[in-house]
C-alpha cells in the first residue's frame, strides 16, 4: 500500500509541474490580442452575413451554396439567387468596405498632420469641396440642365449622346470631385499657413468656413438646376450604395490601395508630426511638403469616393478615435482601414434594412452617429481640460 499511495503522489506532482510548466508556454491573450482575434472573425462572417440581408430573401446558407458554386465553378440551381449576389449585393458591400477604408484613412492622417483629434474631411471642408466639383460637372458639363431655366439647352453641344455622357461622366465627376477637394485644401493652407508656426486651431477653424462656403455655392448651383437634377443630386449628395457595380469597384480600389500603400511607406515621418512641428524638423522631415502632400493625397481619396458614392461625413472623425481606444499607443493604419471598411458595411445594411420599402442614404445615418460622437469628444476633452 505504501508504494501506491507513493506512486500516486508521484503522479500527482507530475500533473502539477506539467500544468505549471503549460502555464508558462501558453500565457492568457491580452486585451489587445482578445480585440484582433475578435476583428479577424468579424472579417470573415461580414461579407457572407451582410450579402445576406437585403429586400430578397436570401439566407445564410444560400450565401455561402453561390459562394462555394461560384469557386467550383458549378452551376447554380437557381440562377436569380446567383444575380443578386454577386452583381447586386456584393458589389456594393465592396464599395462600402473600401469607401469606409479608404475615409477612415483620410481622418487618420488628417488627425496626425494637423495634431488635431477633430480633424475629418468632412469637417476640414475636403468633402464640401468635392461634391462642389462634382456638381459643377454634373449640372454644368451634362445633360442636367442647369441653364433650362434661363432657355439654354444644356445638352445640344458636344455632350449630347448618352455613350458621350456616360464615358465622359466617368472621367469627369472624379476629375471635379478632385479640382474642387484641392481649391478647398489650398484655401485652408492659405488662410491657416503651411509653415512651423501655423495654429492647428486656424486650420479647423478654416476649414469649417470653407466647408461652409462651398456648401452654399452648391445650393445655389441646384437652386437654378432642373428639378429633375436637383432631386438626383440631392440623394446623391447624402450618400448612397446603391449604384454599385464590378466596374465602378475598380477605379476607388485603384486610388484607395495605391494611397495606402504611400502612407504606409510614409509612416515614420507622418508620426513624427505628431511630437510638433519643430521636433519633425529637428528629425529631418520637410514639414510644410509632407503636409501639403499629405493633404492633396486625402483630397483625392475623398474626391474620388464622392465622386463614386457621394458625401459620407464623420467615418474619418469617428473610426481613428476608435481604433486608437481599442488599441491604446498604437497607430495601426491597415487596422484603421480595416474597422472603417468593415463599420461602412454595417452602416450599409442598416440603411438597407431599416425602413420596409425604401432605402436610407448612408450620410444620413453617419451623420446622425458622427454628431453625437464629435459631442463626446467635445465633452471628453472639456473635462480632461
Amino acid at each position: 500500500m505504501l508504494w501506491l499511495s507513493e506512486a500516486r503522489a508521484d503522479d500527482s506532482g507530475s500533473k502539477q509541474h506539467f500544468i505549471s510548466h503549460l502555464g508558462r508556454i501558453v500565457t492568457p491573450l491580452t486585451r489587445q490580442q482578445l480585440m484582433l482575434v475578435a476583428l479577424g472573425i468579424i472579417t470573415l462572417i461580414t461579407p457572407i452575413a451582410a450579402t445576406s440581408f437585403g429586400a430578397a430573401n436570401i439566407s445564410f446558407m444560400d450565401v455561402i451554396q453561390v459562394f462555394i458554386n461560384k469557386m467550383a465553378n458549378l452551376t447554380q440551381a437557381n440562377g436569380m439567387t446567383e444575380r443578386i449576389v454577386m452583381e447586386l449585393r456584393l458589389p456594393r458591400i465592396l464599395l462600402a468596405f473600401v469607401a469606409g477604408a479608404g475615409l477612415s484613412l483620410a481622418g487618420s492622417v488628417l488627425q496626425t498632420v494637423t495634431r488635431n483629434p477633430l480633424a475629418d474631411p468632412y469637417l476640414f471642408g475636403i468633402s464640401s469641396g468635392a461634391s462642389f466639383g462634382a456638381v459643377v460637372m454634373l449640372t454644368l458639363f451634362t445633360g442636367s440642365g442647369f441653364f433650362e431655366n434661363a432657355g439654354m439647352a444644356a445638352n445640344s453641344g458636344i455632350f449630347s449622346g448618352s455613350s458621350a455622357l456616360s464615358g465622359l461622366l466617368w472621367f469627369s465627376l472624379p476629375f471635379g470631385a478632385f479640382i474642387g477637394a484641392s481649391l478647398s485644401v489650398l484655401i485652408v493652407l492659405a488662410l491657416s499657413g503651411l509653415g512651423l508656426n501655423s495654429q492647428v486651431e486656424r486650420m479647423l477653424l478654416s476649414g469649417v468656413a470653407t466647408s461652409f462656403m462651398f456648401g452654399a455655392l452648391t445650393s445655389l448651383l441646384l437652386y437654378f438646376a432642373s428639378p429633375q437634377a436637383t432631386a438626383s443630386v440631392l440623394f446623391w449628395s447624402l450618400g448612397s450604395f446603391a449604384k454599385a457595380s464590378w466596374s465602378l469597384l475598380v477605379l476607388p480600389t485603384l486610388v484607395i490601395g495605391a494611397s495606402l500603400f504611400i502612407i504606409l511607406g510614409m509612416k515614420r515621418q507622418i508620426m513624427a508630426l505628431q511630437a510638433g512641428d519643430e521636433t519633425a524638423h529637428t528629425l529631418g522631415v520637410n514639414v510644410p511638403k509632407l503636409r501639403l502632400n499629405m493633404l492633396l493625397l486625402c483630397s483625392l481619396i475623398t474626391a474620388i469616393l464622392v465622386a463614386t458614392c457621394g458625401g459620407i461625413g464623420f467615418v474619418g472623425l469617428m473610426i481613428p478615435h476608435t481604433v486608437r481606444m481599442l488599441f491604446p499607443g498604437r497607430q495601426p493604419i491597415i487596422l484603421t482601414a480595416l474597422v472603417g471598411g468593415l463599420f461602412m458595411v454595417w452602416i450599409d445594411v442598416l440603411a438597407r434594412c431599416l425602413l420596409g420599402n425604401q432605402e436610407l442614404p448612408v450620410g444620413i445615418i453617419t451623420a446622425a452617429i458622427g454628431s453625437m460622437f464629435f459631442l463626446l469628444i467635445l465633452r471628453k476633452r472639456r473635462v480632461m481640460a
